[in-house]
């Protein structure tokens, strides 16, 4: 029995590290309970009935104050700042265990943390990463934005295809046991200067940009998360709670 009732969560501006740890909780709990499933089901097999408990999904919404991440297969040189410049611009920097390279998060961006059983939707790790994509290429679209993808790279982009390919939405996730967290990043109204401090994502050679420098003013965040939320739930087939 699928379950395609998503828990969506405004976490609002949190610490970096407070939003992580929070994720693991949810992330272990599903990832758990899938275990205690396979587990009662290996028990029963045979049996006429068995009970099934729906494992949970979850969508976070959040911004973070300055902060630089760093995937596992990213490298540490790719962080521009030594100990002291972090402390000077009041960021953090951390090690996760998502996949992808570096990257910021700070106060005008949409940062999403979709804690979903891929059970309960479709198990293709590629097709997920497509449809989040997918959903803020609809957003921007919304505001008249024509955004795309760039062959052979994660995320959304501007003119992917020419020399003035910008980046707006940089994604890196976790997933086990069909199990994700982590997600993606999406410039709104976010302080482009602190990309200068890191070779974003790995790539040396490509800009960054937000919804703010595209259109040339300050858009609604919260006009913008609405967007983004109703897209990934029609996406996805989810009725969001």
């Amino acid at each position: 029995m699928k379950n395609k009732q998503v828990i969506f969560k405004d976490w609002g501006l949190i610490d970096y590290k407070k939003a992580w740890d929070k994720q693991e909780v949810l992330f272990a709990g599903t990832v758990n309970l899938k275990t205690e499933i396979r587990n009662r089901q290996a028990a029963t097999e045979g049996d006429e009935y068995l009970s099934y408990t729906p494992t949970p999904n979850y969508l976070v919404f959040c911004e973070h104050p300055h902060v630089y991440t760093l995937g596992k297969s990213g490298k540490p040189e790719h962080l521009l700042l030594d100990e002291q410049e972090l402390r000077d611009k009041n960021a953090s920097y951390y090690l996760i265990n998502r996949g992808g390279d570096i990257t910021y998060h700070g106060p005008g961006q949409i940062v999403s943390y979709p804690i979903l059983d891929l059970d309960n939707f479709f198990t293709d790790i590629h097709l997920y990463l497509r449809t989040l994509e997918e959903a803020v290429i609809l957003t921007l679209a919304d505001y008249g934005l024509k955004a795309g993808r760039y062959p052979g790279f994660t995320g959304v982009w501007f003119d992917a295809d020419n020399e003035n390919a910008r980046k707006i939405c940089a994604l890196g996730v976790r997933c086990s046991r069909w199990v994700t967290m982590h997600g993606l990043a999406f410039n709104v109204n976010t302080d482009l200067d602190y990309f200068k401090n890191i070779v974003p994502c790995g790539i040396d050679d490509k800009d960054v940009t937000s919804m703010q420098k595209e259109l040339g003013k300050v858009v609604d965040i919260n006009e913008v998360k609405e967007n983004l939320k109703q897209h990934i739930s029609v996406l996805f087939g989810m009725e969001v709670l």
